[in-house]
């Protein structure tokens, strides 16, 4: 409810409204204020100097789900939109690892990014073409957003009234900036940054003069000076200016941040009100690390892209995992997204056999915005990379054989998300799996137990596909050979017969990919075939 109690600050009697949500009447404060006129809005930023990575999706994402929990808690009594925001106008500052043609970048070096060429080659400008990459997820994963353009808003006339407010209250803005800098910034710093009639940079110069009758500033560039309006994209504001002023023009209600950006929040909340503004409530969510444990940057290029996320896994588990532990720092790397995707599946399995209020707390209701497919998976990504691997399937049509005598009627159309996590499974395997594999011989201990459970598998009907039957062979024969703990004996099965030392549910395995095969592939095992 803290957005709503932010939301009714400038609903006249704010001490009513309070009193009625701490009351726990929320009905009652809606109506009495369900005519404010305007939208509960939530935004999110985006500084389009580097290519997109899953943290800018993360942010989306995680705000998606605050948005339809307050239209939940409100039970849309308001109208909720949620802006995606891009920084495009301001300078590039470096030129990020991994561009193509990195010296047109390095030649338009300080100009607005929607002004620097595109190194791709494929839009007007670089920051055009990361928008576009930006954009191009969030519409493929179905978020329902407004995009708007710092470039387009400063050019637009937009923040126009705020900008000259704050021409107005400069000495105010300086007063809330200069003590979080150093000396040497401080004795230049300007809450301005003038786009260069000369150059077309963006300048990070002293402000020499005001005028505010005009609405110009004056300032200096290579001895000569220049004066220019503050409106009309003349000029940018440095960024937590910028950041207060897009607060107090666009009227937004919630914005989440890093933890890294918690003294910047506090700075920004404090110039949004002396831009007679009322800062935006919000969350400050951890980092994600990348392998080594570095932050990931945009700029750097380390950690993983939306693309690499979504060649291996669906776009339900990335929404899954940045739901859960948001203020807890996380790895994010090739390796989370299998067990992010059965987390996931597991998840969406329980669903439909949960109470209502245990549902609510369900992250499913959350990745599928509260329309939750009923319909579980038979089927674990970890099994379906295990199936791969000891079919050396390289096409989803191998890995339907399987599927279909397992599941009958099954059909890619009637198992849309199966299909696809056959596709993320082959690309998985193909690209991490197949070229770590290391199969070894098994000891004479793990070889008698081969052969028995070789022996036993070979008694059973051979269209025998229960799981659990199959299973209970296997623990028997681990038992039987006194494998101590039981774990070492499935972890011999993995390493021999499939090269890795994890896998999933042996007995789930050896039911889809069938006993015939199981049992040729023990006796390649048992012979050494597969080292």
């Amino acid at each position: 409810m803290r957005v709503l109690k932010m939301r009714l600050k400038d609903a006249g009697d704010q001490k009513r409204a309070l009193e009625l949500i701490q009351a726990g009447k929320t009905d009652e404060a809606l109506k009495a204020y369900e005519g404010l006129g305007r939208a509960v809005i939530f935004e999110t930023g985006y500084g389009p100097s580097g290519l997109p990575h899953i943290g800018t999706f993360g942010e989306v994402a995680r705000t998606t789900m605050v948005r339809q929990a307050f239209e939940a808690l409100t039970d849309g009594a308001w109208h909720t939109r949620l802006i995606a925001f891009s920084d495009d106008m301001d300078g590039l500052r470096k030129v990020p690892d991994g561009i193509p043609n990195p010296e047109i970048l390095r030649e338009d070096l300080n100009k607005p990014l929607t002004v620097v060429r595109d190194p791709f080659g494929t839009h007007p400008s670089f920051g055009a073409h990361n928008n576009a990459r930006l954009r191009a997820f969030l519409d493929g994963f179905g978020f329902e957003y407004e995009f708007m353009s710092s470039t387009d808003c400063y050019k637009g006339g937009m923040f126009d009234e705020k900008l000259l407010l704050a021409l107005e209250r400069f000495d105010r803005i300086q007063a809330v900036m200069l003590p979080t800098l150093g000396p040497d910034r401080r004795a230049t710093y300007s809450c301005f940054l003038p786009v260069s009639p000369k150059t077309g940079n963006v300048l990070q110069v002293p402000t020499l003069e005001r005028n505010v009758s005009k609405g110009t500033i004056v300032f200096e560039e290579d001895g000569e000076r220049f004066e220019i309006p503050v409106t009309g994209g003349h000029v940018k504001m440095q960024w937590k200016p910028d950041w207060a002023m897009r607060w107090a023009a666009l009227g937004v209600d919630y914005e989440m941040a890093g933890k890294d950006l918690i003294d910047s929040v506090k700075v920004s909340s404090q110039i949004c009100k002396v831009l007679d503004g009322v800062p935006p409530e919000g969350f400050n969510y951890e980092l994600f690390l990348d392998e080594a444990g570095q932050k990931i940057s945009k700029s750097k290029g380390n950690g993983l892209t939306m693309e690499d996320w979504l060649r291996y896994g669906a776009p339900e588990s990335l929404a899954y995992y940045m739901f859960q532990s948001p203020k807890s720092a996380k790895k994010l790397y090739f390796d989370v997204i299998p067990r992010a995707t059965d987390e996931y599946l597991q998840q969406l399995e329980a669903y439909p056999k949960q109470e209502a209020e245990k549902q609510i707390e369900n992250p499913v209701w959350f990745v599928h915005r509260r329309e939750v497919p009923q319909k579980a998976m038979p089927v674990t990504f970890g099994l379906m990379l295990n199936l791969v691997s000891a079919a050396n399937a390289s096409d989803k049509e191998t890995l339907w054989g399987f599927l279909r005598a397992y599941i009958p009627g099954a059909t890619p159309e009637s198992e849309p998300l199966l299909d696809r996590l056959a596709g993320y499974a082959l690309n998985y395997f193909e690209d991490f799996v197949k070229p770590a594999k290391t199969f070894r011989l098994p000891d004479e201990k793990e070889l008698a137990a081969l052969k028995d459970l070789r022996a036993r598998f070979a008694a059973l009907d051979p269209e025998t596909r229960d799981a659990e039957i199959i299973q209970g062979l296997v623990f028997e024969v681990g038992k039987a050979h006194e494998f101590e703990p039981l774990r070492a004996w499935f972890q011999a099965l993995y390493e021999v017969l499939l090269g890795q030392s994890q896998g999933p549910r042996f007995g789930s395995f050896v039911a889809i990919f069938g006993l015939e095969r199981t049992i040729a592939l023990l006796d390649q095992g048992i012979n050494g075939e597969l080292v």
